[in-house]
């Protein structure tokens, strides 16, 4: 199948990394103050020292600029007046519930305004995302009100974490696959990602572990359509897809629903764990194409930049040049890591990039709970 049509949706607020980080620091001390009682000066020395620790921790502003951001609270001190974060009078935030509600606000809005003028409906929508649950998804809204739930089916790709745009991949292959009336138009799967990581921080645990992942996330929204193998014109044909579970892993990351948002857990032996396994299973994914490792020399290479050191250590174990991971590089700079948003972002760019020409093979990688490894191999068609 052919990969084209990408359409990025910016988040509707944009914060610098260096004010990121500083914002966080308030609101961990913020919430301290407010569940210790500490008083005006001690609140200050302790936002003091934590953006001390920050600085050291955190992922810094030279390899993420700016997170794009759906919440408007981030970024702002005036916390009474916070819808998610009011942390004088709720210091974890608010709970799951009023986040769901927002999630499922922003997404069905999202989803309302990128097919307002679509003519055409679709024969599937596959939802990706992680960060929310809400029934009937935005997904469905969106087709019940243009009146195409006879033409349109909707199928749901949840919680998978940052590899899922590589499944979401196998279930449109599948559809695709499927006999169908359709006319030729219509024989589409669009893909759509909402992944709004920006509503599941708990502001009372700074713990080192955590100062790093709310150091890496931002939020994503970006959809784009898989066509028939037979498609003509620009895109990027996906010529094989493998995942695998990494044995005696499952402790490395974890994602779960807690009282106020979602929590991630991420052990530092993760990017080890990961070069470990990574130059087996590029071997067998780069064998399901036809191809060998000695092709990744003339390879864009996409990985999922779950953080700086995982693109280094992709890079050091494939043994890839630099120029083949920049757009990865890149991605993360100018976004953040939008988990499962981030692999469709960097693919949109190579698919625009002149320097990237047409036969271009472009291996990818994500990685997540599981831990899971998965895989793609595209090739650029003009």
């Amino acid at each position: 199948m052919l990969l084209t049509d990408f359409v990025s949706t910016r988040p509707r607020h944009e914060l610098p990394q260096a004010l990121m980080l500083a914002w966080l620091a308030e609101a961990y001390a913020e919430a301290e103050a407010r569940t210790q009682g500490l008083d005006e000066a001690a609140r200050g020395e302790l936002a003091a020292r934590l953006a001390r620790v920050m600085q050291k921790v955190a992922c810094p502003p030279e390899k993420i600029a700016t997170r794009g951001l759906a919440l408007a609270d981030l970024g702002r001190s005036a916390w009474a007046a916070q819808e998610i974060y009011a942390l004088e009078t709720h210091p974890h935030g608010r709970g799951s519930e009023a986040r769901t509600r927002k999630f499922e606000e922003i997404v069905d809005a999202y989803f309302a305004e990128t097919y307002a003028v679509e003519a055409d409906a679709p024969g599937e929508i596959v939802h990706v995302t992680c960060t929310g649950y809400a029934s009937p998804s935005g997904a469905q809204k969106v087709v019940a009100a243009r009146g195409w739930g006879a033409r349109t089916r909707v199928t749901h790709a949840y919680q998978m974490g940052c590899y899922a745009a590589v499944p979401a991949l196998r279930l449109a292959a599948g559809s695709l696959a499927l006999p169908a009336d359709l006319a030729p138009a219509r024989r589409v799967v669009d893909i759509v990602h909402t992944e709004l990581c920006s509503l599941h921080l708990d502001p009372t645990d700074h713990s080192l572990e955590q100062m790093v992942v709310h150091s890496l996330f931002a939020d994503g929204l970006i959809r784009y359509r898989a066509r028939p193998a037979a498609t003509t014109g620009p895109g990027l044909r996906v010529i094989a897809l493998h995942e695998e579970v990494l044995p005696e892993s499952a402790d490395a990351m974890s994602w779960r629903v807690g009282d106020h948002g979602m929590q991630m857990t991420l052990s530092r032996e993760v990017p080890d764990r990961i070069a470990g396994a990574l130059r087996g299973f590029t071997g067998r994914l780069l064998a399901r194409a036809g191809l060998g490792v000695a092709d990744l020399r003339t390879a864009a290479v996409a990985v999922h930049p779950g953080g700086p050191k995982i693109i280094d250590r992709v890079a050091q174990v494939l043994e890839l040049a630099d120029a083949q991971v920049a757009t990865s590089r890149d991605v993360l700079h100018d976004h953040g890591n939008m988990s499962s948003a981030t692999l469709p972002h960097i693919w949109m760019r190579m698919l625009a990039d002149p320097a990237i020409p047409a036969g271009t093979r472009i291996p990818s990688f994500a990685f997540g709970p599981g831990l899971t490894m998965c895989g793609a191999v595209l090739e650029k068609q003009a």
